[in-house]
C-alpha cells in the first residue's frame, strides 16, 4: 500500500491512528511534532502525511506552510479536535487535502487516505 508519515505529539493518538492504517496495509513513519516531521522527510518520502493541528513547536498549519514554501507537494491530511469552520478553511487554504475531526472514525480515515492517494501529489 502506501508509506504514510503520521505527525502527532500524542503517542496515544499516533498509536490509535497507526493501528488503523497498519491494519489496512499501510507502512508508517512517525514524528512527534512538525519539526521532527520535516526531519523525517530527509530520510524517506511518504506518499501522504497525516498531521495533528495542535502540537508544541511546529503545529500542523506551520508544517503545511513549511512544506508549501519548500515547494513540497506531498498530500497532507490534518487531524483536529477544533470544529470551527474557519480552522478547516484555513488548513485547506494552506494546501491540506482534507481536515478530519479527532478521533477520526476508522472508515472515514481510510476512505480519506485512499481518496487522497488516488489523486496523487
Amino acid at each position: 500500500m502506501a508509506l504514510i508519515l503520521l505527525v502527532d505529539d500524542s503517542s496515544f493518538a499516533r498509536n490509535l491512528t497507526g493501528k488503523i492504517l497498519k491494519k489496512a496495509g499501510h507502512e508508517l513513519m512517525e514524528a512527534e511534532d512538525g519539526i521532527a516531521g520535516l526531519k523525517a522527510l530527509t530520510t524517506r518520502t511518504p506518499d501522504c502525511i497525516i498531521a495533528d493541528m495542535l502540537m508544541p513547536g511546529m503545529d500542523g498549519q506551520k508544517l503545511l506552510l513549511a512544506l508549501r514554501n519548500a515547494n513540497n507537494r506531498i498530500p497532507v491530511i490534518i487531524l483536529t479536535a477544533d470544529v470551527q469552520e474557519k480552522t478547516r478553511n484555513d488548513c485547506l487554504e494552506l494546501g491540506a487535502r482534507d481536515v478530519l475531526h479527532k478521533p477520526p472514525r476508522p472508515e472515514t480515515l481510510l476512505a480519506t487516505v485512499e481518496n487522497v492517494l488516488a489523486k496523487g501529489a
